[in-house]
């Protein structure tokens, strides 16, 4: 374990991020998503929710300024209705280290594939929330 890094933090997810440069994106995976079927960068991080690995994962990882949305998730498919508290709980988590960051962008479910199979990685979790995907765009670390 290191000081001041969240032990909910792999050591393959902490290479990960150190490896990805601005304009990467990673994308935090519910139980469900097919990500071996889109990404061959795959990180396993069973049975951890997908608020806990923001709240641990954004102190260290700069989201990316220069786009309109560096946080997107998965659109409803029609006929199926999204639970707000998902949103909400990862807004929550999102907003101790990024409180004024863009709202998050909503996109149709296949284009969301596609953005998954182009990103640096996908994290599978254990989430199990319906619609509980969501993508990071890196952005530039400042200089301290």
């Amino acid at each position: 374990m290191l000081k001041g890094i969240s032990p909910l933090i792999s050591p393959q997810l902490l290479e990960i991020m150190a490896r990805m440069g601005h304009g990467d994106e990673i994308v935090f995976a519910d139980a469900h998503f097919p990500a071996e079927s889109y990404n061959n960068r795959v990180i396993r991080a069973d049975g951890l929710r997908v608020a806990d690995l923001l709240e641990a994962v954004l102190p260290l990882f700069e989201l990316d300024t220069y786009v309109p949305a560096p946080l997107v998730m998965m659109a409803a498919v029609e006929g199926d209705r999204l639970d707000s508290a998902v949103e909400e709980t990862y807004l929550n988590a999102i907003h101790k280290t990024n409180p004024d960051v863009s709202p998050i962008e909503r996109i149709e479910r296949f284009d969301f594939y596609d953005r998954a199979r182009n990103a640096f990685a996908v994290v599978m979790t254990g989430e199990t929330a319906k619609y509980g995907n969501i993508i990071l765009k890196k952005g530039v670390t400042p200089m301290v």
